[in-house]
């Protein structure tokens, strides 16, 4: 791409949100590839407007998220993303353990409660914001942070979330008793 003919809002609102757009790929389920392709294809899509648009940051998140939700409706990508879902976050080896079991348990939550979470903190987007992007009530995005926020703090302690209190490590299943036979 030529520096010359791109536009200025364009490339700022690149390097102020391609990063953050991969990130919020990954919690809407993309492997990092897929992320990365859906973040350019975002950004060529800008580069072909003539005008900005009037809020260029929350049209780029828009627009990347219906990209990305298109793009994962094939059923061969669908394949590929379910074999790769173990490596949700790409792994470091300066990564503590603490990281690991953070990472592992914003994987686990349900996509709308991780969505909402990404949104919040990492594109520091308003309930009310998330609410336009995502065709949802503030109340709503702010209650799936809400819940998933202590998903999270449950998994991170290593309680589940269901149980009021920590009971140990191992937790016991026990099976539905047999029906009783007719007699």
């Amino acid at each position: 791409m030529n520096t010359d003919t791109t536009p200025a809002w364009c490339e700022r609102l690149y390097h102020a949100k391609a990063t953050e757009l991969i990130l919020y790929g990954r919690a809407l389920g993309l492997s990092h590839a897929e992320a990365e392709d859906v973040v350019q294809e975002t950004f060529v899509m800008l580069l072909q407007r003539e005008t900005a648009p009037d809020n260029p940051a929350h049209y780029c998140v828009r627009s990347f998220r219906n990209r990305a939700l298109n793009y994962r409706r094939s059923f061969w990508r669908r394949l590929t993303r379910e074999l790769e879902s173990s490596r949700w976050f790409e792994r470091t080896a300066e990564e503590s353990p603490a990281e690991r079991a953070a990472m592992r348990c914003l994987a686990e939550l349900p996509v709308e409660q991780r969505e909402v979470i990404v949104l919040k903190l990492w594109h520091s987007l308003t309930f009310e914001e998330i609410g336009e992007l995502l065709d949802l009530s503030p109340n709503t995005a702010a209650g799936r942070y809400r819940y998933g926020l202590e998903k999270l703090r449950a998994c991170v302690r290593g309680e589940s979330y269901e149980q009021d209190e920590h009971l140990g490590n191992s937790v016991a299943f026990l099976d539905a008793a047999p029906p009783v036979a007719e007699a």
